[in-house]
């Protein structure tokens, strides 16, 4: 039969006793093509929020020019293809992440002050503050469009507790988004557990034995519902049956990747037990996290979300790309030339991430306009050179086309230092939240 739908996005869902898979936007559920021109698109907004720790290496992401005649730097070479899907912005600052009297604990503060635009109160007990997150301010009023309010991301795990950087709570550095002073919205990097979210309703309402089950013959969720899925098919244009094809093969291919990760862990010592579905590859784990974010925006369960592919103060070793040292490590480079060199690989690394990212959102159409199209996704991080420990020119990119509410292709090269927080009133604005103010902002970002 055809499945209910969703009457604020016009999607249908496929249920069975212990799944529910959202659908893409389909014609034939009346989901109709639409003009960059129209007031009201059909294509909901969507809104991304990607971290990166450490800073970077300044030098190599510094582009040249302005406008829209400006030239890629070498850390942005792997946005090349997407060049008109996205701008540069420089010189965004986040004071409110210096010291300002608190002595040492830049990475805490970089990530606690990233989405809040705020001083974090130095603790590292229970009486934690700081301030509610941007992505949470937009999820309070359009969470209920959608099954899941939001979506927190993470490829290092969550800690809400304990001491992590000099007197600091682990909860400032570890989580991204909050949903109040007090209550950080904990994000998941085990990507079998963000995949149950999205499409098993056992395993979201903690009752676990049907997926557990699921797993242990391993069963695709498809097969769950396949006889819906069936029944559907019939009633659908040629087009929509090719779309539903290949989101089902992107579903299964996701859940191929998590059995295969969590089928071929290394060697671990004694008394050591890595997560389930969690890739050894850092580089594969980054993409499963994007893939799930893409399936996530692309069936409409959430329209907003944070990721964090590593906290700040992040540790993280890359031998695959030849960086054995540890990232924080190596950012205190003290201007050393191979220190340097392998910030820059680092930066690529990521950045090479990303464009993987866009490159998904820009091939997943939607009746006409790509997903990247109708979506406002914001890269970076809340250090700009990991040595000096500064919160301005932080190395900052902004992706989508908003729903033609963003003019992407540019460099903005802003005078002085601009507060982060005014270019988050502007992307809120664009989706239709009214905001005075969030942290320390001084006004609506112009020229995005």
């Amino acid at each position: 039969m055809i499945p209910p739908f969703d009457n604020t996005s016009r999607r249908g869902f496929l249920r069975s006793a212990s799944a529910l898979v959202a659908l893409p936007a389909l014609e034939s559920f009346g989901f109709k093509a639409f003009a960059a021109t129209d007031k009201n698109p059909v294509a909901p907004m969507r809104m991304a929020f990607l971290y990166i720790p450490n800073g970077v290496n300044q030098a190599s992401w510094a582009v040249t020019g302005e406008g829209k005649g400006y030239e890629l730097s070498k850390t942005l070479q792997p946005l090349a293809a997407y060049k008109n899907d996205f701008s540069v912005i420089s010189n965004l600052a986040h004071d409110k992440a210096a010291a300002n009297g608190d002595g040492g604990g830049d990475h805490a503060r970089a990530t606690a002050t990233f989405l809040t635009g705020c001083q974090a109160k130095k603790t590292a007990g229970s009486d934690i503050q700081i301030a509610q997150s941007v992505d949470q301010i937009a999820a309070s009023k359009l969470g209920h469009h959608t099954r899941l309010s939001s979506l927190e991301l993470s490829t290092d795990g969550e800690r809400s507790s304990g001491k992590c950087d000099s007197g600091y709570s682990c909860a400032y550095q570890f989580n991204l988004s909050w949903k109040n002073e007090s209550m950080p919205m904990a994000p998941e990097m085990n990507p079998r557990l963000v995949f149950e979210r999205l499409f098993g309703i056992s395993a979201a309402t903690g009752s676990s034995q049907e997926a557990a089950r699921r797993v242990k013959y391993k069963k695709s969720i498809l097969d769950f519902v396949m006889s819906d899925a069936k029944s559907l098919q019939s009633k659908l244009s040629s087009n929509d049956n090719r779309k539903l094809d290949e989101y089902f093969t992107s579903i299964r291919d996701i859940e191929l990747r998590i059995e295969k990760a969590n089928s071929m862990k290394s060697n671990l010592p004694a008394g050591i037990k890595a997560p389930e579905g969690v890739p050894d590859s850092t580089q594969e784990h980054i993409r499963m996290m994007f893939d799930l974010l893409l399936l996530a925006f692309q069936t409409d369960s959430t329209r907003i979300a944070t990721y964090m592919l590593a906290h700040d103060g992040s540790n993280r070793s890359f031998p695959e790309i030849g960086v054995p040292d540890s990232h924080h490590g190596i950012s205190h480079h003290q201007n050393n030339p191979e220190k340097l060199t392998k910030i820059a690989k680092i930066d690529l690394f990521y950045m090479e991430q990303f464009a993987y990212f866009l490159k998904r959102m820009k091939d997943t159409n939607e009746n006409g306009k790509s997903l990247l199209d109708s979506s406002m996704i914001v890269y970076g991080g809340g250090i700009g050179d990991g040595d000096r420990h500064n919160h301005d020119r932080l190395p900052i990119v902004l992706a989508g086309g908003g729903n033609g509410r963003l003019n992407p292709g540019q460099h903005l090269n802003l005078p002085g230092k601009v507060p982060m927080t005014n270019l988050y009133l502007a992307m809120l604005e664009r989706m239709g939240v009214k905001a005075e103010n969030i942290g320390d902002s001084t006004g609506i970002l112009t020229g995005i």
